[in-house]
């Protein structure tokens, strides 16, 4: 009696995950590019309007309150714009996955768009970082770092060093900045000590010949000035650290979302409504799987 036996050849068992979790670059770079340029061209745009958080100009530290916030608003509502268009990108044109369950393929187009996400984050933080350390590479033309006065008290010193008659040649730079670091000091819990304000006061009635108590005034004046320009600083500082933050954790969530989009119609998917994912419990009890669209 013959037993035949039958050689069974083992099958290479490839894994649906391993294609799922193979990240697609292309779509991801492409979706990175578009955000940063949407996002670019809307703070551009916001800024020649006004809407900018923070600004080299003096007249800045008298905007209001509900002018901060609103720059805010708009800083998060551009980061959704722009990111959700860059993680659409992502989704739309990322290779579709033929029988996969549509919770993978959505999740995984999601990550496409979080990927892009960071990227356009990363490729925003090396250009900032290019732009100022190209308007702040030093000069022959520049001052040295001894005599640079603080920027945001040019007012502030204009008006303590301000004389009706002045002798030609006089070179205040050096005091200028000796007094702006000593009117840093006016927000601090003390505030300028006395040795500083006597001080101030001497080099006040040395540059411009005003009396004792004219150049007291005057003094007192600009600290009291420079004391709400720094507050105001720093409030324009809080909002600007929040806005940025709270834009990109909204960025990822809009890019995440929009590589969904994206996904669902490169599949020929008709969009939930947006994006409240109301159906998805009975969607996954119901089984069904993505057709990809046909190719033409």
């Amino acid at each position: 009696m013959t037993i035949e036996t039958t050689t069974i050849e083992p099958r290479p068992v490839v894994s649906r995950a391993r294609d799922l979790l193979s990240l697609d670059w292309t779509p991801i770079v492409a979706g990175a590019l578009v955000a940063a340029a949407a996002s670019a061209i809307l703070i551009t745009f916001g800024a020649t309007l006004g809407l900018g958080v923070t600004s080299a100009a003096p007249t800045w530290r008298d905007a209001s309150v509900a002018l901060w916030a609103l720059s805010g608003l708009f800083l998060i509502l551009q980061s959704l714009i722009s990111f959700g268009c860059g993680g659409y990108l992502a989704g739309r044109i990322r290779a579709p996955h033929e029988g996969s369950e549509v919770e993978d393929v959505e999740q995984w187009d999601g990550f496409h768009g979080i990927a892009a996400w960071a990227l356009a984050v990363v490729l925003g933080l090396f250009l900032t970082a290019f732009a100022t350390m190209s308007v702040n590479r030093p000069s022959t033309f520049s001052a040295p770092a001894s005599a640079t006065e603080p920027s945001g008290f040019s007012y502030e010193l204009d008006t303590l060093f301000r004389a009706a008659r002045r002798p030609p040649n006089v070179d205040l730079a050096p005091a200028r900045a000796e007094a702006g670091r000593i009117l840093l000091t006016a927000s601090s819990h003390s505030g300028v000590s006395p040795e500083d304000r006597t001080y101030l006061t001497q080099m006040v009635t040395t540059s411009t010949g005003l009396a004792g108590p004219d150049a007291e005034r005057r003094v007192d004046a600009v600290i009291a000035d420079s004391k709400q320009a720094i507050s105001r600083a720093r409030a324009s500082s809080i909002i600007l650290a929040f806005s940025i933050a709270a834009a990109l954790l909204f960025g990822a969530v809009a890019a995440w979302a929009g590589a969904e989009a994206g996904g669902r119609h490169r599949d020929g998917m008709p969009l939930e409504d947006w994006m409240l994912h109301s159906n998805r419990l009975a969607r996954g009890k119901n089984g069904w799987r993505r057709t990809p669209a046909a190719l033409p």
